[in-house]
């Protein structure tokens, strides 16, 4: 059985913003059952340690959220989940609650990309006040602004919010390998250029190598297992989790296919061959 780093689960694809920077999605608006949700962590048990609670859609807006993360628990997963923030002071209680929340990660670009994200610093205290209880009870928590070259302009005022609660300027913090700054302990800032989503109607991007598939999965609010958390149209549908073991998924010819591809160096799908994220992994 072949382990992965991660595996997305797509819990719903509805969310409360309409970001600038989102892909967004054509399929048709669905919440995954609590039921559901149980059903495909079962089978997903022993393939990975991590459950991310993302591709698209807000996760905080599900309405049964502490079940899922309790079952996610019970059945040994530790639980990631990407959010845009504005909702956090609400889940607070649930998060603080859930053993099985591992990390958190919050998108600060949302703000910016969206008109309906509220007021900066309102929005900002909001996702302070809940994120430094969570990280000082052990929950990982990254603030990403994952928007360099893009919708950035208040990125300065950001990290001027920053700087005054952590009591110095973030730019004189060292960054790690990944260039990423550690504000607090367990409490991270993300900073990373903007990418562009896969697109079938895309120029070809140079893409030759993916995490994609090889070290991840995704399985969409349908049942629908996808090679990666971008794939969020399900345009490379390995199969159906609700109806095939994750077994027979990864072994189909297609699947196959896209390994060999990568191994070569030479994606296999059109779709990875135009994903502007897979482009930062070529060989220099």
């Amino acid at each position: 059985m072949s382990v992965r780093s991660r595996i997305y689960v797509e819990i719903t694809n509805r969310c409360n913003l309409s970001c600038a920077f989102c892909h967004g999605t054509r399929r048709p608006p669905r919440t995954m059952t609590a039921e559901e949700f149980a059903f495909l962590a079962r089978r997903l048990q022993g393939h990975t340690r991590y459950l991310y609670f993302h591709v698209l859609g807000e996760p905080l807006l599900h309405p049964q959220l502490p079940q899922l993360l309790r079952v996610a628990g019970e059945l040994g997963f530790r639980v990631c989940l990407v959010t845009n923030g504005t909702l956090l002071p609400q889940a607070l209680p649930t998060l603080l609650a859930a053993p099985a929340l591992h990390k958190v990660s919050v998108s600060l670009h949302s703000f910016e990309g969206s008109s309906s994200a509220g007021e900066l610093v309102s929005y900002l205290e909001g996702v302070w006040q809940t994120c430094l209880p969570l990280s000082q009870g052990g929950v990982l928590c990254a603030l990403r602004l994952w928007n360099e070259g893009g919708l950035n302009a208040r990125n300065d005022e950001v990290l001027a919010f920053l700087s005054e609660k952590i009591g110095r300027d973030v730019d004189s913090l060292s960054r790690d390998r990944r260039g990423n700054r550690t504000l607090l302990p367990n409490l991270f800032l993300e900073q990373a250029e903007k990418f562009d989503w896969p697109d079938l109607n895309a120029p070809a991007s140079g893409a030759e190598y993916c995490h994609g598939f090889m070290h991840q999965l995704a399985v969409l609010c349908d049942g629908t297992v996808v090679p990666c958390c971008l794939d969020c149209e399900g345009n490379i549908p390995l199969g159906n989790l609700f109806h095939q073991a994750l077994e027979e998924i990864t072994v189909s010819p297609r699947a196959a296919a896209m390994a060999a591809g990568f191994a070569a160096r030479t994606p296999s799908e059109e779709l990875c061959r135009r994903c502007g994220y897979a482009a930062r992994f070529r060989k220099q």
